[in-house]
């Protein structure tokens, strides 16, 4: 009798693991095909428009044919450093402050709280605010003020970034146990120190995911540059003057009546997703190996 019951349980537990494990597959199938499909789709109709033209050449004036979005490439790379050199810092060290120095806090809590509410804000907003309250004025002492500029765009862009790195900081660092903590503490070691050297450090492969995550979110944006970088045809690295972005020229192409623009702005999109995915792997993959852990 006791045989028959272990026996019935068994298989009881099997079907259930089976069947919670197909659901999960399932699951994960759902979420990912949407994403296989769009990929599949960008290839199919922006991998033959690609040529070296594409990568080498400015774009051609409207109603001509050829071309490419070079300068929107290098444009996009500047505004995304500029982008990451605002927003991963600040980010990083609120999310330190939060989890490390400010718990319990009311202005850790006003942080925590304003950061939750930039995540939800629409990014055509961020780029309203820029343009509100750094092109609109015009203030002789700030060059970068009073007009469309790269500068601009690499602000709208980081303060997008700000609030996804600061929140994935701070959970990341709480996951830190808190017996390491106390060993660097007891070997004499300053509070500040113990943070970095040894608490961010632990912490440091999250942190770096949360960046990448910021960073994929805002390499595609295209409504905070349009009243920010505003775009440019031509070449241009200077970030007191509009600059184009392959995000923001994918959007142009892609509302023009012509058919080869249209055709490149599909050639675009696949570009920039490649990119965004090669960047995120290459920093993935360095994380993993070591050296952004400080590993030897």
């Amino acid at each position: 009798m006791s045989t028959g019951n272990s026996d019935w349980r068994f298989r009881w537990r099997t079907a259930t693991d089976r069947l919670a494990t197909g659901l999960a597959v399932l699951a994960t199938a759902v979420v990912v095909a949407p994403l296989v499909a769009i990929f599949i789709y960008l290839v199919y109709k922006g991998a033959r428009s690609l040529n070296v033209a594409f990568f080498t050449q400015l774009p051609k004036p409207p109603g001509e044919v050829g071309g490419g979005m070079a300068n929107a490439m290098l444009g996009s790379a500047i505004l995304l450093a500029l982008a990451s050199v605002i927003g991963v810092p600040i980010g990083i060290g609120g999310g330190i402050f939060l989890a490390e120095f400010g718990r319990g806090t009311k202005l850790a809590n006003a942080i925590r709280f304003t950061a939750d509410v930039l995540n939800g804000v629409p990014s055509i907003v961020m780029g309203v605010a820029v343009y509100a309250l750094i092109i609109k004025p015009k203030i002789p002492w700030l060059p970068f003020t009073g007009h469309f500029s790269a500068f601009s765009g690499g602000v709208a862009l980081g303060i997008m970034m700000i609030p996804t790195v600061c929140r994935t900081t701070e959970e990341m660092l709480l996951m830190v146990p808190h017996s390491i903590r106390e060993a660097a503490l007891g070997l004499g070691a300053p509070n500040w120190k113990s943070v970095l050297s040894i608490t961010v450090r632990t912490a440091s492969p999250g942190i770096i995911t949360g960046c990448m995550l910021a960073f994929a979110r805002v390499a595609g944006e295209t409504a905070p540059l349009i009243f920010t970088a505003f775009g440019n045809a031509f070449w241009s690295t200077n970030l007191q003057r509009p600059i184009a972005a392959l995000p923001l020229q994918i959007y142009i192409y892609a509302l023009s009546p012509y058919d080869d623009w249209r055709r490149q702005a599909w050639a675009g999109s696949l570009v920039l997703i490649v990119l965004i995915v090669l960047a995120v792997s290459l920093v993935r993959y360095v994380a993993s190996r070591g050296v952004l852990k400080g590993a030897s």
